[in-house]
């Protein structure tokens, strides 16, 4: 049944459109440059496309209620994986998703990709999708009303390892970055039609602020929930309990 808006809802139209905008992104991030103290950078959605394929493929559906978008990738999460908050063991056993991941352009020798043999658990994925599965047991009941989204697929690394946030790059760097990753936001939103839009974390949230800009000004709502990483002394707390409150406040989610 066509929706409102005259959109097609056919599942296969959605995944279609869903992975022309990850293709898309990845192509113009992956001409993007950057320099020091920026050594290596990950584009998960090359080398592990075809994960990340299914995953939108699988996923993505028109008349969601929420999409929730997180930052960029995490080394032992979407950087193995090609799902955003992509935890290896949570890809595999929740979401039903793995595929053969290619080794990066060049590989940092601290943060190898090693794909769905990574035995390193990211605390931040496995917080997400963990409380997802806590929440809604089928994965598809969970997708019905919603869909996570990175603002960056990027993963940048400094020499000896450490991870560069897409916040601390240079302006230089960023702006280009952050044109090519507003546009994918703005069209996965015009394609999923969510009733408002969620940061995990502040930095997302404000992404989503201003890419969505004329989104809001015409009615449609921001909100925000903690984010899952434990570099988070809030989030080691207790993380689950308080994006639960948080959900629940926003009436994105009932009282369990």
């Amino acid at each position: 049944m066509p929706r409102a808006s005259g959109k097609p809802r056919s599942k296969s139209a959605v995944a279609d459109a869903a992975e022309a905008i990850s293709a898309d992104l990845s192509a113009e991030v992956g001409g993007l440059e950057f320099g020091d103290p920026v050594e290596v950078v990950y584009n998960p959605l090359d080398y592990a496309w075809a994960s990340h394929r299914k995953y939108v493929r699988t996923y993505a559906r028109r008349g969601i209620r929420a999409l929730l978008l997180g930052m960029n990738p995490g080394p032992w999460g979407m950087a193995q994986t090609g799902v955003p908050f992509g935890e290896v063991e949570m890809v595999k056993t929740y979401l039903g998703i793995e595929a053969t991941v290619e080794k990066p352009k060049i590989e940092h020798p601290k943060r190898p990709v090693t794909g769905f043999a990574c035995t390193r658990r990211e605390v931040s994925g496995a917080r997400l999708w963990g409380w997802v599965e806590s929440r809604f047991p089928d994965a598809d009941a969970f997708f019905d009303d919603f869909f996570v989204w990175n603002d960056c697929p990027l993963s940048f690394m400094e020499e000896g390892g450490r991870n560069r946030t897409p916040d601390k790059l240079p302006i230089e760097e960023r702006r280009p970055l952050e044109s090519a990753c507003g546009k994918a936001l703005r069209a996965m939103v015009d394609l999923l039609e969510p009733e408002m839009v969620v940061g995990v974390g502040g930095h997302a949230t404000r992404r989503l602020a201003k890419t969505l800009a004329d989104r809001v000004e015409a009615g449609m709502r921001v909100g925000t929930i903690l984010h899952p990483s434990p570099a988070s002394p809030a989030a080691n707390r207790g993380w689950a309990p308080v994006a639960d409150a948080q959900m629940v406040e926003m009436g994105l989610l009932s009282r369990s």
